[in-house]
C-alpha cells in the first residue's frame, strides 16, 4: 500500500479501493488513542522515514472513495465491492499522444454535457474542421469515465473501416460485448443490428465511434436509443454536420431525463498558449524553446491557426529537419524559409503543412508513407516491414524518420497508427501524381476497372481487392498487366490459369480463399515474402499447399482463423520462414523442428515437443487453456525474450524466472 501511494506518476500509480471492516476512514487518520501510543514504538524500531511513509499512506487511504463495513449486510456489500472491481477491470484505456497538451476547459464541457450520472440515453456528437483533435479529446473523456459502465468499446476511424461494409465494422463493436466467435458468424447487417441492440439493451454501455462520415454509419450501429441500456452513453467524432440530424429518439415510453436528439459539442481551436506549448514539445522535445527562437515559434504557431496537427507536424518536421543541417549552417534560416512555405497557403490548410513535411522525406521514406496511408493503418507493423526490407527500402530507418515526423504512430499492440487527415493527404498524392494509373490502389471498384483494362500497367505496385460478397475471379492476363506488382491483399477471390513466370516481383500476397477447390497452375511467386491465408476456408487436402511448397523465400506464413483446417502443412521447403501464425490446429507436423530462422511463433492448439532446433526462436504465443512451457527446454527458455501464455503454473514460473533466462516479458 505504501508503495502504491508514493508514485509520484499517475500512470504507474496502483488503484486502491478500501475497505473499512468495523473501523471508521477517521480512526486511520492517526487521530486514536491506539495510533498515537502505537507511534513511538514503530518509531524506535523502523525509524522515521519507514514511519513517515506509512503515516501518509493511512492518511491518503483514508481519504479515498471506499466501503464502511459494518454490523450486518456483508452480503450487500460483497457484491458492491465485486461489482465495482468488476467495472475497474473492465476499463481498457485507449492510447493517448505522449506529447498532448491537455485541454481541462474542453474536457470539462464535454463532461458536463454527458452528465454520466444521470438517467436515460445520450448521444453526443464532438464535431469540429479536420486536424483540431476531435479523437483526442475524445480518447481522454473515454478514458475518463470507461470505468463507471459495464461495456465499453472505442471504434477506430470508422470512416476508413466502413469501406470494407459496414458489416465488418458492426463486427468489431460486437467483439467488445460478445466475443469474436460469436460476432463472426454475423451474416448480414440486419443481423448485426439486432444482435447490438439484443446484447446492449439491458446494459449500461459507453461506445465511442470515431470520425464517421455519413448517417448510415451511426444508424447500423448505435440505431435508436432503446438498443441500449439506462445510463448508456453514444459518443461520435465528425466533420459531417448532417449526422448531427439522425433520428435516434426511441419510439417506446419516455424517460426521465432522455434528450430528444443527439446533443452536440464543437471543439475549438487551442489557446494560443497551449498550441504553443504543443509546438514546442514537438520542435525542442521540451517545454520551452531554445534561445533565439521564441519569436519565430509564436509566428509559425499563429500561421497554422494553431491547429494541433498542423502544429505537431510542422514541429516534428523542424526538430528532424534541424538535426540535419544544424552542422552545415545555421538552422534559423530553415525555421524562416518553412515559415515563407506557409505564407504562400491559406492559413488554415493542414494540408500544406503535411506537403512542407513529405516534401522533406527521401524516395523510399515516401515509399513506406504512401503504403501506409493506403493500406497498413490500424494494421500490424511486422508483415510491412518484412515486405520493405525485401524491396530495399530500408524500413526501419524510414519507419524512424515517419515516426520523428509525427507521420505515423506506433501503439503498445505494434500496429501502425496515422491520422485520418495524414492518411487522407497520402491517398490525394497517389491521386494526383498517377492520374488514371495508381500505383497504388485500395479501392475496389477502381481496382476493378484497373483490371478490366488491357494495356500493360507498370505503375502498379499494390492492389486490393476485399468486398464483402465479392465473386471475381483472377486470370493470367490480369496479372501480366501487372509486371511490377509487390503487394496484392483479395477477399472471395478465385485464381483462374497458369500463372507461369507472372508478377515476379509479387512480395505478399494475402487471400482469403473462399473454398477448398484450388484452379490455379504454376502459382508459385519467386519473390514471395509473406503468404496470409488467415480466415481462409481451406482444408487439409487443399491443392494449394503443392504449389506454396515452391516458394523458397518466404518469411511469413498466417493461417489464423482457417477453422477448416486441423493440420499444418510439411514446412520442409519453408526454409526461410521467420514468422508462423498457427490456428486451432490439432496436429503440426514434426517438420516444424527444420525451421532454423523462425523468430516468432504463435499458437492456438497444443505446444509442439520438437521445438529445440529453433535456435533463432525469440517470441512466443501459445493461447491454449492447459498450455504448459513443461515441453520447452531449459535451453530453449533461455533464448526466449517474450512469451505468451494464458496460464503458467508456481513450477513454470520458476522455470521462467528461475533459470537464468532472459525472457523480458510473461504476459497474458
Amino acid at each position: 500500500m505504501v508503495e502504491c501511494t508514493l508514485k509520484s506518476d499517475e500512470k504507474k500509480k496502483k488503484k486502491i479501493l478500501p475497505i473499512f471492516f468495523d473501523v471508521d476512514p477517521e480512526d486511520v487518520k492517526l487521530k486514536t488513542r491506539s495510533y498515537r501510543k502505537a507511534i513511538p514504538k514503530h518509531k524506535k524500531k523502523f525509524g522515521s522515514d519507514a514511519l513517515k511513509q506509512w503515516e501518509d499512506a493511512l492518511v491518503e487511504v483514508a481519504h479515498l472513495k471506499g466501503w464502511e463495513v459494518k454490523g450486518k449486510g456483508y452480503g450487500e456489500r460483497i457484491e458492491s465491492v465485486v461489482g465495482e472491481v468488476l467495472c475497474r477491470l473492465n476499463a481498457r484505456n485507449v492510447d493517448v499522444p505522449e506529447c498532448w497538451v491537455e485541454d481541462n476547459r474542453q474536457i470539462q464541457r464535454i463532461l458536463e454535457t454527458l452528465e454520466v450520472d444521470s438517467d436515460g440515453v445520450r448521444f453526443l456528437g464532438i464535431h469540429g474542421v479536420g486536424g483540431i483533435g476531435k479523437t483526442v479529446l475524445a480518447k481522454v473523456v473515454f478514458n475518463e469515465v470507461s470505468s463507471l459502465f459495464e461495456g465499453i468499446c472505442f471504434l477506430n476511424d470508422v470512416r476508413e473501416s466502413s469501406q470494407h461494409g459496414l458489416l465488418n465494422v458492426q463486427k468489431k463493436l460486437l467483439r467488445s460485448f460478445v466475443g469474436p466467435v460469436i460476432a463472426e458468424n454475423i451474416k448480414d447487417i440486419g443481423e448485426g443490428m439486432n444482435l447490438i441492440k439484443k446484447v446492449c439493451c439491458t446494459k449500461k454501455v459507453l461506445i465511442v465511434l470515431d470520425d464517421l462520415d455519413k448517417q448510415e454509419q451511426l444508424e447500423k450501429l448505435a440505431g435508436k436509443s432503446d438498443w441500449f441500456g439506462s445510463r448508456s452513453r453514444i459518443i461520435f467524432t465528425t466533420r459531417n454536420l448532417k449526422i448531427l440530424y439522425t433520428q435516434v429518439e426511441s419510439s417506446s415510453e419516455e424517460v426521465p431525463n432522455q434528450p430528444k436528439s443527439i446533443l452536440d459539442y464543437e471543439v475549438h481551436n487551442m489557446q494560443f498558449s497551449q498550441a504553443l506549448e504543443l509546438f514546442y514539445k514537438h520542435a525542442f522535445r521540451r517545454d520551452s524553446p531554445l534561445d533565439g527562437y521564441g519569436h519565430l515559434s509564436e509566428k509559425i504557431v499563429h500561421r497554422v491557426a494553431m491547429l494541433p496537427l498542423a502544429v505537431k507536424v510542422i514541429g516534428s518536421y523542424l526538430y528532424s529537419h534541424g538535426h540535419a543541417v544544424e552542422q552545415l549552417f545555421d538552422k534559423r534560416k530553415l525555421w524562416e524559409e518553412t515559415l515563407e512555405q506557409l505564407d504562400e497557403g491559406p492559413v488554415e490548410d493542414v494540408q500544406r503543412t503535411l506537403m512542407i513535411s513529405y516534401e522533406g522525406l527521401q524516395k523510399k521514406e515516401k515509399e513506406v508513407f504512401l503504403d501506409i496511408a493506403c493500406f497498413f493503418t490500424n494494421e500490424d507493423h511486422t508483415y510491412p516491414v518484412i515486405m520493405w526490407s525485401e524491396c530495399n527500402y530500408y524500413a526501419h530507418s524510414a519507419i524512424g524518420v515517419l515516426l520523428l515526423q509525427s507521420l505515423i504512430k506506433i501503439n503498445d499492440d505494434k500496429k501502425f497508427l496515422m491520422h485520418d487527415q495524414v492518411r487522407d493527404f497520402g491517398r490525394d498524392i497517389i491521386r494526383k501524381e498517377y492520374p488514371l494509373r495508381f500505383s497504388r490502389v485500395w479501392n475496389y471498384e477502381t481496382a476493378v476497372q484497373l483490371l478490366e483494362r488491357t494495356e500493360t500497367k507498370k505503375d502498379v505496385e499494390a492492389l486490393s481487392l476485399t468486398s464483402n460478397g465479392c465473386s471475381r475471379n483472377i486470370v493470367p492476363k490480369e496479372l501480366a498487366a501487372l509486371p511490377n506488382l509487390r503487394f496484392l491483399r483479395v477477399k472471395g477471390i478465385d485464381f483462374f490459369g497458369n500463372f507461369k513466370d507472372l508478377v515476379l516481383k509479387l512480395c505478399w500476397l494475402s487471400w482469403e480463399v473462399p473454398h477448398n477447390k484450388f484452379c490455379a497452375e504454376n502459382f508459385h511467386f519467386v519473390s514471395l515474402a509473406v503468404l496470409d491465408l488467415s480466415r481462409s476456408n481451406i482444408e487439409d487436402d487443399w491443392d494449394g499447399w503443392r504449389q506454396f511448397q515452391m516458394t523458397k523465400n518466404l518469411k511469413v506464413l498466417d493461417l489464423t482463423g482457417c477453422t477448416k483446417l486441423t493440420r499444418t502443412p510439411d514446412f520442409s521447403n519453408f526454409v526461410s520462414l521467420k514468422v508462423l501464425i498457427l490456428s486451432a490446429l490439432i496436429t503440426i507436423d514434426d517438420s516444424i523442428s527444420k525451421l532454423d530462422k523462425l523468430e516468432e511463433l504463435r499458437l492456438m492448439s497444443y505446444m509442439p515437443g520438437k521445438l529445440d532446433k529453433l535456435e533463432e526462436l525469440r517470441f512466443m504465443s501459445d493461447n491454449v487453456v492447459r498450455a504448459s512451457c513443461r515441453t520447452m527446454s531449459d535451453d530453449m527458455l533461455s533464448k526466449l525474450e517474450e512469451l505468451r501464455v494464458m496460464f503458467m503454473s508456481f513450477e513454470d514460473i520458476l522455470r521462467v524466472f528461475g533459470g537464468g533466462s532472459v525472457v523480458h516479458s510473461v504476459t497474458p
